[in-house]
């Protein structure tokens, strides 16, 4: 199908899914769900032809577990889809109602946006998720997936389609673009009139290009340079444990953590317990000096402790590797941390109230964390359902982006009789 068939089907739909009734919407949800579970088989099949392309393409760890799905993460799509069913609706909710003096009622209404544009890469849930999100408040929603999850998506998005048909639904509610050349893909970028929104959804690269380059309005999603600060008040056997989850539970996701700031008079106690923990995990720890002194009695792999250079700081490595910064300072600390994070998750490990709350007002990031792992910066574990992405821009939406973040609204007024003096 071509490109300008798929925008203008999806605009066409957008108007009738946008006025469903949520229980229309939540039974499609639910139906969404067991047809994920249903199609398992081909799902998988079709995962593991990505799989094997990606092996041959030598594409990293990190993106290939992104990529690959399994029984238990289709099991985790279909739960995500009743999730987001069991949310309550936002489409319709009247946010305010004031009377003017001269008798007219003004109020605030949620509403859909229109159409959502995703463009995103080797994250097959993905597909699930945004269809989820943008179907429960009456968005069509068309994909660009990258090419290595192609079978993936297009699996999944069938799965999807059966579900809608068999609740009577359109299809074209959720569409994807198989076509997988940079031609199609700017071209989706410039849909102005079909599509109201475009959310990126990768690495810095895809977002970057697609915040240049598109002329449909962008909600930029980040990459995640997240920094854990562990300050001199800090527990020391809780900063490991928080460090070693927030760094190794999943290396390829945004809100692992990349970078940690140490405070120096904790150093020579902390880095070595810190070194030792890591190692057991294979991560490199990209140091200062102060940082490699303090490390080294923690390790026996000294290939593990690397002199860190300049573009370490802001690096965001999706790797068992780890920039390590020693401070004087929660000042020198926040500093640092705003310069080089990319407005994503950051964290202080602190027994200080003081010191909690001057990171929780200072530092410049959508999500900001007392004593807690950063990869807490996602949907489910917001409460929100699934996420379509973690918006790290300032307009509109910011954080994981749930229901309310895929909404607009429009302003509804009662009269009876005024005109205007």
């Amino acid at each position: 199908m071509e490109l300008i068939e798929i925008c203008q089907r999806a605009k066409e739909v957008s108007r009738r899914i946008g006025s469903l009734e949520t229980g229309r919407k939540n039974e499609a949800l639910y139906a969404a769900a067991e047809a994920l579970k249903g199609h398992a088989p081909k799902i998988l099949e079709a995962n593991a032809e990505d799989i094997a392309r990606g092996k041959e393409n030598r594409m990293p760890e990190a993106m290939l577990d992104r990529l690959l799905l399994t029984d238990a993460r289709i099991g985790q799509m279909a739960e995500g889809l009743c999730e987001v069913a069991r949310l309550d609706d936002p489409i319709g909710e009247v946010l305010s109602m004031k009377q003017r003096p001269n008798g007219l009622r003004i109020g605030k209404q949620r509403v859909p946006l229109g159409v959502v544009g995703m463009i995103y890469e080797a994250r097959p849930n993905v597909t699930a998720d945004a269809f989820a999100l943008c179907f429960k408040t009456g968005n069509a929603v068309i994909l660009k997936g990258g090419s290595d999850a192609l079978c993936s998506n297009i699996a999944i998005v069938r799965s999807l389609q059966d579900a809608l048909l068999s609740c009577g639904l359109p299809r074209d509610a959720v569409q994807l673009i198989e076509a997988t050349d940079r031609e199609t893909t700017a071209a989706f970028m410039r849909m102005n009139g079909y599509v109201d929104v475009l959310i990126p959804r990768g690495g810095a690269g895809l977002i970057r290009t697609v915040v240049e380059q598109a002329t449909v309005p962008v909600i930029e999603t980040g990459t995640g340079n997240c920094h854990i600060f562990v300050d001199e008040t800090a527990d020391l056997e809780m900063a490991v444990r928080i460090i070693l989850n927030a760094k190794t539970q999943r290396i390829g996701v945004c809100n692992a953590c990349e970078s940690l700031v140490i405070h120096e008079k904790i150093a020579d106690a902390f880095l070595p317990k810190l070194a030792a923990a890591l190692e057991e995990k294979d991560v490199e720890m990209h140091a200062d000096e102060r940082s490699l002194a303090a490390a080294e009695s923690g390790v026996s792999k000294r290939g593990l402790l690397v002199p860190a250079v300049e573009e370490d700081w802001g690096r965001e490595y999706l790797d068992y590797k780890i920039s390590v910064k020693t401070v004087s300072s929660l000042d020198e600390a926040i500093e640092h941390i705003n310069r080089y994070n990319t407005g994503h998750s950051e964290a202080i490990l602190t027994e200080s109230y003081t010191n909690a709350e001057r990171f929780l007002q200072e530092v410049d990031a959508a999500c900001v964390y007392v004593n807690a792992s950063t990869r807490f910066s996602d949907g489910n574990e917001f409460g929100l359902g699934a996420e379509i992405g973690i918006s790290t821009q300032k307009l509109h939406a910011r954080g994981p982006m749930g229901l309310e973040a895929l909404t607009s609204t429009k302003y509804i007024i009662y009269g009876n009789g005024q005109v205007r003096p």
